[in-house]
Parts: structure tokens; sequence; C-alpha cells
């Protein structure tokens, strides 16, 4: 959450910051700033609440120049939106500081340096202690890296930063503790950013930084210490992604663009995993096959999105492997005394790879016993994938939509190859080994032709524009499905949308049903389709609208009050993965009938890297 960009050069770098911004706006983007540093020291701070739009105008306005620079888009978390609690926050007309993160004993520093130093506060947020902090510690060291590394030392909770000061103006220092900063290697000139994506029309070369980094940043050099002040180099690795993979490419929003993405993701995802029927060797890690032999009982941690995807693949593992699965919200696995059963993989799902929640439980896992922990990730260079002892990439491309579509559907199809994997290790259930690979190969073209169901869909939202509540219905592994489309819906058009087991409807949740109150249920041809049925009979009873997405095979009509979609026969193995598709084109469509922000919604960002 929030974005940060950094560079110095010898050339202006207002538009690289800039750029820079609008490519991390999906991570904060309720207000942002820029700070510029001349030749001279001399200081540009320009900040706007809102959109990064309103400070590319205040910009063009005023035109600032500089080679060296610091710029931020912010996700709010102490201090209500607005420009006084905007990034960069400065001190004594000298350093300028950008950060994400939170710390967490930010009251005691700011008592301290009110009532001692007589540091006076312009904003709500936890960040400004830091720039005051460093500027009190200043007097007492040589240089800006050793007064940042010192401020550090005292500061408690999770930060990416980058500071600037005007006495110096060819260099910036960066630090990082729990939020992602990678340095961009250029020619004469070197870049910080807290995403990789920020910085592709600049450079290709990236170093990821380390826990407890500190490194100071000049056109010539960068140079880093680690967490215990000793010099320390970072692999410099060359990026795959392109230039443009963050573009639209023609779509109206990045979620519509990422929902067609999904088939050649799934593509890319099971290229060289699954080969002639068989899961690769290496594809969940070096010696996973040999690990997963033994393997008891799989523990999965996730939070949103991921732990909805997670919900679904207990019900492969349990059904299929044979072997006990838990799933649980990472929020609260992590604060709770939990029991680890013998025999235990970990598994923590994550599209950024730097969910703080997740991240904090997997650290935890690794003092309580697990046999191994495995993350599946879309971030190579993030931390769950450094932190981790078995690794599957997901290959999904950038996900720009705050809202996840395909990030899902890719967790599910390596959720399934997982559980795949763990039958082929056991050497048991052949029937769900050979299945299960034929199902996977013909995913892609089935959730293409699940694209015909745009245009009714963006017709059957049109119902939609008065709602302000709805209820989704699922059962057995179309459960998660349904909390997933609840999820997508109330995030981008704000409906408040709920989803229930079916099978609960009678203890509860039919005293909300009213003619005011869509009921959307997911009815893929499965043993349970009739009980289903009759769930779907007690709330067209009670008056409810319906909309049923059904299998083409299960026989269902429209009528006067259900409204029923029907879709191109399934295996029930990926039926999970095919059903989101149409729920993804309804909470988009209902957005835009609504005309909310489609992929950057109120009060959320995409990489939820603070609690």
């Amino acid at each position: 959450m929030c974005g940060i960009v950094g560079a110095v050069a010898e050339r202006p770098i207002t538009e690289i910051l800039i750029e820079g911004l609008k490519r991390l706006e999906y991570r904060g983007y309720d207000s942002a700033g820029v700070a510029l540093l001349d030749a001279s020291g001399a200081i540009s701070c320009i900040k706007r609440e809102g959109k990064v739009e309103s400070l590319v105008q205040a910009v063009k306005d005023q035109s600032p120049t500089g080679t060296t620079g610091i710029a931020h888009t912010r996700w709010a978390t102490h201090g209500v939106p607005s420009e006084r609690n905007a990034h960069p926050h400065q001190s004594g007309n000298r350093f300028s500081v950008v950060h994400n993160g939170i710390i967490e004993n930010h009251q005691e520093l700011r008592d301290s340096l009110t009532a001692d130093d007589g540091y006076v506060f312009s904003s709500d947020t936890d960040t400004e202690v830091i720039v005051h902090l460093i500027h009190k510690l200043s007097a007492d060291y040589p240089d800006l890296r050793s007064t940042v590394f010192a401020a550090t030392q005292k500061l408690v909770g999770a930060y990416g930063m980058v500071v600037s000061d005007s006495e110096s103006p060819s260099e910036l220092v960066v630090a990082r503790s729990g939020s992602p900063l990678v340095i961009g290697y250029g020619l004469g000139e070197h870049f910080v950013a807290s995403d990789q994506l920020a910085l592709l029309p600049v450079t290709r070369r990236f170093a990821v930084l380390e826990e407890g980094d500190v490194a100071q940043i000049t056109k010539e050099a960068v140079n880093i210490i680690d967490a215990t002040g000793e010099p320390v180099r970072r692999s410099i690795e060359e990026s795959d992604i392109t230039a443009d993979a963050g573009g639209k490419a023609g779509y109206k929003h990045y979620m519509l663009k990422e929902i067609f993405e999904q088939p050649e993701a799934i593509r890319r995802t099971l290229q060289d995993r699954l080969i002639e029927g068989k899961v690769a060797d290496n594809a969940f890690g070096n010696g996973s096959l040999k690990l997963f032999k033994n393997i008891k009982h799989v523990q999965i941690v996730a939070c949103g999105t991921s732990y909805n995807a997670g919900m679904v693949a207990r019900y492969w593992i349990e059904q299929h492997v044979g072997i006990s699965c838990s799933v649980e919200i990472a929020s609260e696995f992590r604060y709770r005394e939990s029991f680890v059963h013998k025999d235990s993989l970990l598994v923590t799902l994550s599209q950024s790879g730097e969910t703080a929640d997740t991240l904090a439980a997997l650290r935890l896992a690794k003092s309580l016993g697990y046999s191994a922990s495995l993350t599946i990730c879309n971030v190579e260079t993030s931390s769950l994938v450094r932190e981790s002892d078995l690794v599957y990439l997901m290959k999904a491309g950038p996900e720009i939509g705050v809202a996840s579509t395909k990030a899902f559907t890719v967790q599910l199809a390596a959720l399934l190859l997982l559980s795949k994997a763990l039958c082929e290790a056991k050497k048991i259930n052949q029937d769900f080994c050979a299945e299960s690979a034929q199902a996977l190969t013909s995913l892609p073209a089935q959730m293409e032709r699940a694209f015909s169901l745009e245009q009714p869909i963006k017709e059957l939202a049109e119902q939609f524009a008065d709602k302000q509540h709805a209820l989704f219905l699922g059962r057995g592994d179309q459960y998660p499905v349904a909390m997933e489309g609840a999820l997508k819906l109330k995030e981008i058009s704000y409906i408040h949308a709920e989803a229930y087991a079916a099978g609960e409807l009678k203890h509860g949740p039919l005293a909300l049903i009213d003619a005011e109150m869509p009921v959307v249920v997911v009815a893929p041809d499965n043993d349970l389709l009739d009980k289903l049925k009759s769930n779907i009979a007690e709330v067209r009873a009670r008056g409810s609208v319906m909309y049923v997405f059904a299998d083409s095979d299960d026989q269902f009509e429209s009528e006067p009050g259900l409204d029923v979609v029907n879709m191109a026969h399934a295996n029930h193995l990926i039926a999970p993965i095919l059903f989101i598709i149409p729920l993804q084109f309804l909470s988009y469509y209902v957005a835009l009938v609504k005309g909310t922000d489609v992929d950057q919604p109120r009060n959320l960002a995409k990489s939820v890297t603070v609690e």
C-alpha cells in the first residue's frame, strides 16, 4: 500500500517520478506528492489531495525541476486523506521523506520530539516523526546514511522509506523493514521504487533490498549496509516484465483487461509444470515431490481473494488426496495459539508476496514445527518468495486492478495442480490424477468460451442499478466461489453483498429475503444440485429476484423473477474456476452502472503491506 519512486540522475527527473507514480497508483490514491532538489539544494515540494492526476496538473502549472527527487502516492493509515497529510514530509527546510508502512511507536516519538526538542508537527501522520527524528539526529552523525541508520534503530514497525537532504543534493538514502523497495540501476543514474513496474521505462536492472538494509544512492553508485551496519551487496537481476505490461491494451479498465487475460495466464502457469499429464518434478520447487510424499496435513494461510481460493482447495485436497486441510485468514492465524499437525505443509497464498499478515504468518510458522512452507505467489522478488522453502510462481503477469481476477483463477489452477502433485507423490488416486490433468489442459479454451457470457451479463447488470444489497449462494466447492463473487461486487460497486452456503438459508439469511434483495446462485452440475434446487425454491417462495448461473445440463429455465445464465458444461474439478468468470463480469458491469471507480475503489489499495 502506497507507492514510492525516487531518482538521482544527471538529467531532469520530474517526468520520471510522475510516470512512476502513475504506474503505482494502484497501490494508493488518496493523495500524492513530489519533492525535487536541484544542484544547489533548492527544494521544490508539491502535494495534492486525491489521485495522481491532481498532482500532475500542479506540477505542470509550477514546472519544478531537479535531478534528485522523491515522490509518493498515498493510501491513508494515520491521518485522513488531505494535502497536509500527503507525502513527502519535511523538517527544517532541509530533509524530505516518503514512507510506506506504519510506525507503531509514533506517538511516543511524537511526544518526545514535541516536548523535549520543540518540533512542531504539521500533519497527523506517523511518517512525520521519521523526518523530524532524522533532523534531530543529523547533528550527531557525519552523513545522511549513518543518520538514517541511527533513526531506524529507534523505529518500531514497518517501513520502506526514502530520504533526501538539501545539504547533500546528489544522493538519496533508502531503508527497508517490512515494506518492499527495489533499486533500479542505470548509466549515470539510479532509482528506487516500491515496485519494479514504476521504473520499467528507465531501467530493467534491479536489486531487491533485504530486511534492515539501508542504502546510499547516488548517480554513480549504490552502497548498501545491512541490519548490523556492515557493507553488503545485493544481486542485480534483469526484469523480464515488458515496459507496457501495466497498460490497458485498449480496454476501458484494467479489471476488464485482466478478466480477458485469464486464459493466457493459465497457459503460462501450467507451461513446463504439467508435462504429458504429469506434474514436473520441480513444479513446486526442488525436492518438493519427495517432501509431498510424507505430508499428512495442509495448512493454508491467506487474506481476501487468496483466502477464498484456499477455501476451494480444501475441498480438492480432502476429497482427492485424502488428507486434512485447514484454511485460515492470516490476520487470525498469526494472533492465536494454533495446533500444528505432524508432517504438515504450510501454504501461503498472495498475489503480491508482500501481504503483511500473510508474511507475518509465514515467519511465525517457521518457529512452530511445520515440515516445510510453500508459497503460491505472483511476484518473483517478493518477501514471501524469498522466505519460503518451496515456491510456485504464478506467472499471471502484472495485476493492476485492485479487485483481483486473474490472480484468483491462477491460484486455483495452482492449487488443483498441488492436489494432483500430492497424489502423484503418494502414488494414490490415479483416476483423479488423470482427470485433473485433462481438465487443466482444457481449462484455457473453456475460459475463452465463457467470455461469450459478457453481453448477457452486461444487460442483466442494469437490474442492479438501484440495489443496495445482494446475497450470493453456493454449495460445496462453489460456496467459496459465491464468497469471491460477493467480495468482487462489494469491492467495486459498493453494494453490500454477502455469501452463504445455501444450506444455511434457514438458519438466518431467509429473514433478509424480499423483492429488493437480489440473490445470485452458482449452480454447476454436481452431486449437490438437487439440494441447491430446493434452496432456490425456498428463496423463490419468498418473493426474491434470483439470478442463477447454471451449467447447461442443469435444465433451469428463466421465468419472471428468475433469470438463468447458462454456461457450457464443465468438468466438476475446474467448475469453480469457470463459474467465477460470470461473477467477475457481473461485478464489473454493475460497477459501471453504479458509476463507481472500477480499478481504484474507495478506501482500498492493491498491495496490503500494513496490518
